[in-house]
């Protein structure tokens, strides 16, 4: 059966063509079980509207000729017609027939997957990724078991903004052991990561007349990139030796920093405790805040980690951290603690944008910090991420004999300048992409322009095995000795 006929708004022949190219979409339609055949016949023809097999302008076959095809009732044919166009899909007048509309259109096809990944890489040493292979399945899956049963019903309706006081209380206590912060579960708010930390801050210092704040040069892009979808400015900041050099803040009009001062990144620096001091004193003498991002300061590999500048004085610091270095990035969990005098607002920020994180992973992250899952969990990528970076650094030592590797023994990242001989840098890159393996340069992370500093690289290694490290390395210093 092909439809034939006139197009009543354009005087064009119908397209029967199209009618027979979604005509097989039908048939499972009327293959159905009978409590479903109507919703499956208008389903069928929806998508073949939306998916352009049923272009505008084809007109369709009357139900009693395309119920007698498919071999269904005329009623449940009228009624699919009836409904379709009522939402638009298709478009009927009396005596006319049916036809398709034109208000719809193709869906694309296709679905993009836009996680961060480097495309034919051999072996990846970009920084920011932990070796998710360790999340600790079994222990999870146990604990979302135990939780789920246990949860009470109230507990699954809107949360807390601020998150469950369970989880609160958990991570106060957590981060008051392991990493020094003055935490009260009533400033600190559960997080989807750093990254949303970063943007309530910035719609709050927005509000309070802000619209610049000085980030670390070299720092992470991040960064920058959040706080100006809040509408603030950027001003890059230079390090020294020390940490963020408070000199150059003099006199700007700037009131708030984001800083990363237990592990600089990416240099690799801690801050000194005369630097910490000196940017509590600036925040204090411009009524100012220190906005400080702990993302890996629980890994410190030659002596106990530095604890937060937080500790030092919260009402001059905003401390955010959360488990995508620890646990696995993709669970979107982390905290904001924030000087009490701004918590209301950062709170109903909160609850403005998503009204709270899911109850239920909340829930679960408390149990697994409250019966000592978290600091086992630790524990165990303390003890692999320690064995990656010797392996990286001998590496670099038996491949590329005279590299210097700087920045303290933490992190997931190391900061190595290679010898003389491997550069320049543009070249060195080019290389190393030849040959399959993706690094990131140092002046990936930089504002300022340095001029020719040699090939300075920043390697991430968490999450590359031993092996592939050594593979790596030795892949790039076999492409430098192949050049001429």
């Amino acid at each position: 059966m092909t439809p034939s006929g006139t197009n009543p708004a354009t005087g064009e022949p119908s397209r029967g063509d199209s009618w027979n190219a979604a005509w097989e979409l039908l048939l499972p339609a009327a293959a159905a079980p009978a409590r479903q055949r109507g919703r499956a016949l208008q389903s069928a023809l929806r998508e073949a509207v939306r998916s352009g097999r049923l272009v505008a302008g084809t007109r369709l076959p009357s139900s009693r000729e395309l119920a007698a095809d498919l071999g269904v009732s005329r009623g449940l044919v009228t009624e699919a017609y009836e409904q379709l166009t009522a939402e638009g899909y298709l478009r009927s007048g009396r005596g006319s027939g049916t036809w398709v509309g034109g208000a719809a259109r193709t869906a694309a096809r296709g679905v993009r997957d836009l996680a961060p990944r480097a495309p034919g890489a051999r072996v990846d040493f970009r920084p920011g990724t932990p070796d998710l292979s360790l999340f600790p399945r079994s222990a999870w899956a146990a604990a979302h078991k135990s939780v789920l049963a246990r949860l009470p019903h109230r507990a699954l309706g809107y949360p807390d903004p601020r998150g469950l006081p369970e989880l609160r209380t958990a991570l106060a206590s957590l981060l008051t052991r392991r990493r020094g912060v003055v935490a009260d579960p009533e400033c600190l708010v559960v997080c989807s990561g750093v990254a949303q930390a970063m943007t309530l801050l910035g719609f709050v210092l927005h509000g309070h007349g802000l619209r610049t704040v000085g980030v670390e040069d070299p720092g992470s892009h991040e960064h920058g990139a959040l706080f100006s979808a809040a509408g603030l400015d950027m001003t890059a900041l230079p390090l020294d030796a020390e940490g963020l050099a408070t000199g150059p803040l003099e006199g700007t009009g700037i009131r708030a920093v984001v800083t990363t001062p237990a592990h600089q990144f990416p240099t690799g620096i801690a801050y000194s405790a005369q630097r910490r001091t000196e940017l509590l004193d600036w925040a204090r003498a411009v009524d100012g805040l220190i906005v400080e991002d702990d993302y890996d300061g629980d890994f410190r590999y030659d002596r106990a980690p530095v604890g937060a500048l937080q500790g030092l004085d919260p009402d001059r610091v905003a401390y955010t951290g959360s488990v995508s270095k620890s646990l696995a990035p993709g669970l979107r969990l982390g905290w904001l603690l924030v000087p009490s005098r701004l918590a209301d607002e950062v709170v109903e920020r909160k609850r403005t944008m998503d009204l709270g994180n899911p109850a239920l992973d909340q829930a679960l992250l408390a149990d697994f910090i409250d019966r000592g899952g978290y600091d086992r969990q630790l524990r165990r990528c303390q003890r692999a991420y320690r064995e990656r970076r010797d392996a990286l650094v001998g590496a670099l030592t038996d491949h590329f004999p005279g590299t210097e590797v700087s920045g303290i023994a933490a992190g997931l990242h190391i900061i190595a300048r290679l010898p003389e001989r491997c550069g320049p840098e543009p070249r060195f890159l080019d290389l190393a992409a030849r040959s399959g393996v993706a690094v990131r340069p140092l002046a990936d992370y930089m504002v300022a322009d340095v001029g020719d500093a040699g090939v300075r690289l920043v390697l991430g290694y968490a999450h590359l095995a031993p092996t592939e490290i050594e593979r790596g390395v030795r892949l790039m210093a076999e492409a430098v000795r192949k050049t001429p």
